[in-house]
């Protein structure tokens, strides 16, 4: 307030064209300015730091955790059948290969293919990318599955053997999950028989020969229990049960089953099925051949398989050997079908055994190396067949 009079009188006196003696001089401001803005400075310098320090913490929780590259090592994760694209993203975080399953669930969004993961194990790498991951999940050939073929007409021991050998888990693993059929989901009304023989339970014949994707942890029961599926499936497809109650005289659909099984064995090839199989069913329920019995060499050595015998050639079979009485699968002076399927017939088999050629046949015999057979109704042609064969180098 001083310093604004000591200004104040200093214009009045100027204004008289005189100068007031003795008066104060005004202090300068300049040190106050100074100080005043290196204050200011500091404030908003503070300021401006304390504002991006919490910019960079808010910052952090809006932007997706994600690794930057492509990963590295190799880790083997399951996407299971029905798992969301959320889910397969905590499978990946877990396992150490995504940062985060927003991160996966933002890279699925971003690629209309991702609804194309399909279920099994996949060999992907560690902190990977979460693009990078979904398009390891995408290629198939990143899938990890041991694949393995059944051909058609083998033994249920065969089975077991190739399964082993694809998986490495020991052949009485499968044997012994075989052994009760229900428990793999074989419904029980599929061992009824009309024939008047006393049913006999076995997985023989449920264990549809088809390529099959294993996955690695997969266990015995599991395996045969998918075989069992696709046998229910592919015999559904054909409404094998209802057509052949329906359509076969009042046979049971097990007894087909037993029928294209022995049409599987002795078939040279495919166009031939259905006529074996109508050569079973017109030796056995016909009443037109001796004693109604099969007489077919394949169940005597299925039976010796089954119980660890080596198996012969029909040539080298005895008299003796093929009427066993102790053999359950003797079916040359036994009447009817044997117990059980004889191998896993596939679908052409069991379509001959639904829906096999009008005929009267009785006999058959393979007549060339290719494995065609030639039918007979009679023994007389039978011979001249057999005869035919020989020319041909088959007997």
């Amino acid at each position: 307030m001083i310093d604004e009079l000591d200004a104040a009188f200093d214009e009045r006196d100027e204004g008289k064209g005189r100068r007031r003696r003795g008066t104060r001089r005004r202090k300068s401001g300049r040190g106050k300015t100074a100080a005043a803005f290196l204050v200011v400075v500091l404030l908003f310098g503070g300021l401006a730091g304390g504002a991006w320090y919490g910019f960079d913490r808010v910052s952090g929780y809006f932007t997706t955790p994600d690794y930057p590259g492509g990963g590295s090592g190799e880790v083997v994760v399951e996407v299971m059948s029905g798992q969301t694209i959320a889910e397969i993203g905590n499978t990946l975080v877990t396992a150490g290969v995504v940062k985060s399953s927003k991160a996966f669930v933002e890279a699925a969004e971003a690629n209309s293919r991702s609804q194309n993961i399909q279920p099994g194990h996949y060999k992907v790498r560690k902190e990977m990318n979460a693009a990078t991951a979904l398009g390891l999940l995408l290629d198939l050939t990143n899938k990890v599955s041991n694949k393995i073929t059944i051909p058609e007409g083998r033994t249920a021991k065969q089975i077991y053997k190739l399964l082993a050998e694809a998986t490495g888990i020991a052949a009485e693993e499968f044997e012994e999950a075989a052994k009760d059929p229900l428990k793999l989901k074989v419904p029980d009304w599929w061992f009824n028989r009309n024939d008047g023989k006393e049913a006999t339970i076995s997985s023989e014949g449920f264990l549809f020969p088809d390529t099959y994707e294993l996955d690695p942890d997969v266990t015995a029961p599991e395996i045969l229990q998918m075989m069992v599926n696709r046998f229910l499936s592919v015999a559904g497809e054909m409404d094998f049960a209802d057509r052949v109650q329906a359509e076969r005289g009042g046979i049971s659909p097990y007894e087909a089953l037993i029928v294209a099984s022995l049409a599987q064995a002795e078939a040279g090839n495919a166009e031939d099925l259905g006529k074996v199989a109508r050569v079973a069913y017109n030796r056995v329920y016909s009443g037109t051949f001796p004693c109604s019995c099969l007489q077919f060499d394949v169940s005597v050595n299925y039976y010796w398989e089954l119980t660890g015998k080596p198996t012969k050639a029909s040539k080298d079979m005895t008299y003796e050997e093929l009427r066993d009485p102790d053999n359950p699968y003797n079916v040359h002076d036994k009447a009817g079908l044997p117990p059980t399927p004889i191998n896993n017939p596939g679908k052409l088999a069991l379509e001959g055994a639904l829906d096999p050629p009008a005929g009267k046949w009785l006999y058959f015999v393979a007549i060339d190396k290719e494995g065609h057979s030639e039918f007979a109704e009679s023994y007389a042609d039978h011979e001249r067949n057999i005869q035919k064969a020989r020319e041909n180098g088959v007997l």
